[in-house]
């Protein structure tokens, strides 16, 4: 069993590269399915959820190959098979469920097991059911099971009641090679859903509008060989690094960084006292001035995201006054306040809503990764904590963060991983 302990107390320092978004890639590698000729991602992250998504692709007998060195990531599904619908891979992740729409614009059909993920609230998979019933597929719900099928793809206007990204990336990719055009109406807007729109398109599909809420497919007869492709850096592993410059008073250099995909967390953090500057890729963060209180709003995107609640949750219970977050996007999401309560934080959760009163200082103990971002949060806690903080179930931190504890080594935090036995 692994922990990360973190002594607190010590300002950082330095500069930090970025890795590509986790929310990015994930969803590019399962698109290689439609496209049955070798496919090469470029810079693809060292995650439990890519190593999941890898062997479940070899799993289905396509030959992967992975450079953890240079990050290159070469897939030929050329010899893809039929999923098996009790494979223990597919309830790992949640992302796994995004097979379903390339195995059904390859196959016609797929069966799998519901899949896993985080247990951060009820995430159903309903929108894309829906989505797919409009595009002539028939699904059937039973005993942990989904099965759809379809003799043939016709493509149609979709709407969505809730603009779910996973929905829309599933819609997306099943319509690729759709007859006919398809609309997403109230699409997500998420920057992940702009590229894996980039990515199709490099392979001959022909998809206008993705980021903006409204998509247009225009179904293709077939995919080409793409060049190898580059997905886009994380902007929540960005916005992580950015409270942690505020969290301990410092000031950091963070390279990789969309300006665009990052203005929520750049404005709340102005709100809050914390100046950003973007220069091209790169941007510096001084966390050194006086903090304020700040009200946050978790929205889908263009809104505040609610993976960097937890985090920004974390800066807010040692800033004075009174701060007041809203999570409207998962009912779970508040698994990591009584861990933080444990440090010393003083949280009231109603319902929806948590009230922060900030404190003077945290104070170190065991503590756990309730989920990914929650994981995240525990770490910058111990950063600014009296004493040491030890953090368990870090496996949830490994399903989204590359090296976590080296990239805060760098910038001089007191950090380190540890195997108990």
């Amino acid at each position: 069993m692994e922990k990360i302990i973190v002594k607190g107390g010590k300002r950082l320092q330095g500069e930090v590269d970025i890795s590509v978004a986790k929310n990015s890639v994930l969803p590019i590698i399962v698109a290689t399915i439609l496209n049955p000729t070798p496919i090469v991602i470029k810079n693809v992250p060292i995650l439990e959820d890519v190593t999941v998504l890898i062997n479940l692709l070899r799993e289905l007998e396509c030959e992967v190959n992975f450079s953890q060195i240079t990050g290159d990531l070469i897939i030929d599904t050329s010899n893809l098979k039929e999923v098996d619908a009790n494979s223990e891979l597919i309830r790992k992740m949640r992302a796994s469920f995004l097979i379903m729409g390339p195995m059904l614009s390859r196959f016609g059909r797929c069966k799998i097991s519901m899949p896993g993920g985080c247990n951060i609230g009820s995430r159903p998979i309903d929108l894309h059911l829906k989505g797919f019933k409009c595009l002539g597929i028939d699904s059937e719900i039973g005993y942990g099971y989904v099965e759809s099928k379809v003799k043939k793809i016709v493509g149609n206007r979709v709407y969505l009641d809730f603009p779910s990204v996973g929905a829309t990336e599933n819609i997306m990719m099943s319509a690729v090679l759709a007859e006919g055009k398809t609309i997403i109406e109230n699409a997500a807007e998420e920057p992940e859903i702009w590229d894996l729109a980039r990515f199709l398109n490099s392979m001959g599909a022909r998809i206008t509008g993705a980021g903006f809420g409204r998509i247009t497919i225009e179904g293709v007869k077939s995919l080409r060989k793409p060049e190898p492709f580059t997905p886009i850096f994380d902007r929540i592993e960005a916005g992580t690094f950015m409270v942690a410059a505020a969290i301990t008073n410092s000031k950091l250099t963070i390279n990789g960084v969309n300006e665009q995909h990052l203005m929520p967390n750049i404005e709340k953090l102005k709100e809050c006292g914390v100046h950003c500057i973007v220069e091209g890729n790169r941007m510096i963060v001084d966390g050194t001035g006086e903090k304020k209180p700040v009200d946050i709003k978790t929205m889908p995107y263009p809104g505040f995201p609610t993976d960097m609640q937890p985090q920004m949750m974390v800066l807010l219970s040692m800033t004075p006054g009174v701060s007041v977050i809203t999570e409207t996007v998962f009912e779970n999401r508040f698994m990591h306040v009584s861990e933080l309560g444990r440090m010393g934080a003083n949280i009231k959760i109603d319902g929806k809503v948590a009230i922060v009163e900030g404190v003077s200082q945290l104070t170190g103990c065991n503590v756990k990764a309730t989920d990914l971002r929650a994981g995240a949060a525990m770490i910058l806690a111990g950063l600014v904590a009296n004493g040491q903080t030890e953090i368990g179930e870090v496996y949830h931190i490994d399903r989204g963060y590359t090296n976590i504890e080296e990239k805060f080594i760098k910038l001089g935090a007191n950090i380190e991983r540890v195997t108990i036995q």
